[in-house]
């Protein structure tokens, strides 16, 4: 009997920081790995600036709804989205948050890693690449991903219009890659 995989993932943040496009390559890519997933995005009152969250669900059974209460791994930005959906993750699930926005002290949940996404973007040269060095870091912890599918899904994301955009954003998921390798040596 073929055991049933499902991971429940909450992405949350403000506006602008790349949440949404992080929760759709989660969702397209695992359909290239001939998984069925769902995206269901939630906006504040602004777009830039406001609050944005996304759930996304990946199984290799079908999905009967894009809703649940309790994320298996949960992706934070900035502290309002923490202070929202920290409770709000299983007991064996998986936090990473943004420690350049969010004190440590602020996260009271035991399975959590900080990554620093802005100060890296930073050192990158582009402070809009905090999406893609949390999703490297993401990659790094849960293994649920080929890499080359997560590239091919960036690349179409992107298009033929914003394709000069590729090669910062491939930097940055192996930053966060790499950020989470070094922590755990």
């Amino acid at each position: 009997m073929k055991t049933s995989k499902v991971e429940r993932i909450t992405i949350a943040g403000f506006g602008g920081q790349g949440v949404m496009m992080l929760g759709q390559i989660l969702a397209h890519t695992a359909i290239k790995e001939q998984l069925n997933s769902t995206w269901y995005p939630s906006y504040g009152p602004e777009t830039r600036g406001g609050t944005a969250n996304c759930a996304v669900i990946i199984s290799n059974e079908p999905i009967y709804s894009p809703v649940f209460r309790l994320s298996d791994t949960l992706i934070i930005f900035n502290g309002p989205s923490l202070d929202k959906f920290q409770n709000r993750i299983h007991e064996d699930g998986l936090l990473l948050y943004n420690s350049s926005l969010i004190d440590k002290e602020k996260v009271t949940f035991k399975n959590s890693y900080g990554i620093p996404v802005n100060d890296l973007a930073n050192q990158l040269g582009n402070p809009k690449v905090i999406n893609m060095i949390m999703l490297g870091a993401y990659l790094e912890l849960r293994k649920t991903y080929n890499l080359e599918n997560i590239l091919h899904t960036l690349q179409q994301h992107l298009g033929e219009r914003k394709k000069d955009l590729l090669d910062i954003n491939i930097k940055a998921i192996e930053a966060g890659r790499k950020y989470i390798m070094e922590l755990m040596l």
